[in-house]
């Protein structure tokens, strides 16, 4: 768990990848690639809240991504009610860590700019990998 952590992280520090992007990525290879790895485009719109704008974080919303790569459904009508019950537990497991699910808000103690932020999110990246894999053991 702590190996594919620090992977989504230094993804993240190297600029390789955001938040969202890092998450998503580790946890699609982790489940053997259930989806291409360029599947990693569709997260690219999440970091630093949804298109800049602030809300939902990207790491976040990375790992309700990840998620949805195990339990989401793919057809129309297909039954998927773990999906729901795991984001409701990961939202509120990250809620009661970081106190918000905003980005602005997590990180608003720190500058935008600034390497405390930036070690910040990475460190939340990690942290949600490491969520989504222990809510994979739950199941």
């Amino acid at each position: 768990m702590k190996e594919l952590s620090r992977e989504a992280e230094d993804l993240f520090r190297s600029g390789k990848f955001y938040c969202s992007e890092a998450v998503f990525y580790v946890i699609n290879k982790y489940l053997g690639y259930p989806v291409p790895e360029e599947a990693v485009r569709i997260a690219s719109g999440f970091p630093i809240g949804i298109g800049k704008t602030g809300c939902l974080c990207g790491a976040l919303s990375g790992g309700v991504m990840a998620l949805g790569l195990k339990y989401g459904r793919s057809s129309p009508g297909d039954q998927a009610p773990k999906i729901l019950e795991l984001s409701r537990k990961l939202t509120e497991q990250f809620k009661a860590r970081f106190a918000h699910t905003c980005c602005r808000e997590i990180t608003k103690a720190v500058q935008f700019a600034s390497q405390d932020r930036r070690e910040k999110c990475i460190a939340i990246t990690g942290a949600v990998v490491a969520d989504v894999l222990r809510l994979f053991e739950e199941v």
